[in-house]
């Protein structure tokens, strides 16, 4: 078994990484944007694909994955992994029949809800107990279904007419140009310390840093709030103009792990 994953904040590599784990004790799990992860998913008849729901959407560097390596995927088992702030709709669903598309079988969907990860908006921030709970949740959500599946039944979270029409209601078609591109929204203050950090967390090399100035985005942001997470002084910003609370999974896991 193989563990995929796009993940800024670390909520969707832990649930991949917990996932996997549990369900197979050989299983690798990698990010989506390792060297090697099209060689590991070849070798791999079963692919447990995790990412963050972006407007009741997969993030598009997920999609465009999906879509470029389309002949990996016929006679694949694929199981669905989206994590949430509040809503989802159709998270899974929407990478589900693109690999339906491409001939995979696709056994199930799971969509986990876990801390807020948007750093720069103050809509959905809470507490750290009540965080640490999400999490606490969450991992109790995985080991049930994990017991459920080892009995041969799969959730279908996300999956059906009804999932796809409150996702697309709901979110997407609202905020469809937010999600059919990569964002050029990236904004970089005065504030950087030219530490490079940024440059090197993006999954989709979209920051540019020479050491003189401040790092240069190019138009390919995948809104995985990586960057925005990590950056020592705050000084990148997406959606917002100033960052409200950096998150990471490790920063409520403390009491869970």
């Amino acid at each position: 078994m193989l563990g995929i994953y796009l993940s800024g904040t670390g909520n969707s590599k832990h649930c991949v990484e917990r996932f996997v784990g549990l369900l197979d004790e050989k299983g690798k799990t990698f990010p989506i944007e390792t060297e090697t992860v099209v060689d590991e998913i070849r070798k791999n008849d079963f692919i447990v694909v995790g990412y963050p729901t972006q407007f009741s959407n997969a993030p598009l560097m997920v999609r465009d994955f999906i879509r470029e390596h389309a002949g990996l995927w016929r006679g694949k088992k694929v199981f669905c992994i989206n994590t949430m702030g509040a809503f989802s709709g159709d998270g899974t669903g929407c990478t589900a029949r693109l690999f339906k598309k491409y001939g995979a079988n696709v056994l199930g969907g799971l969509q986990i809800k876990m801390p807020d990860s948007v750093c720069d908006s103050k809509l959905l921030k809470k507490s750290f107990e009540a965080n640490q709970k999400i999490i606490k949740q969450a991992d109790e959500k995985i080991e049930k279904w994990v017991e459920k599946i080892k009995e041969g039944i799969y959730p279908e979270e996300g999956l059906n007419l009804l999932n796809h029409i409150s996702g697309l209601m709901g979110q997407r078609v609202w905020y469809l140009k937010k999600t059919e591109h990569y964002s050029d929204k990236l904004k970089i203050s005065d504030a950087c310390i030219k530490c490079g950090l940024c440059q090197r967390q993006c999954p989709m090399n979209n920051l540019v840093h020479t050491g003189q100035d401040k790092p240069k985005q190019l138009g390919r942001c995948t809104m995985c709030y990586r960057c925005i997470s990590h950056c020592p002084v705050q000084a990148i910003t997406l959606i917002g103009k100033s960052v409200v609370e950096q998150t990471t999974y490790e920063k409520f896991a403390s009491d869970n792990t």
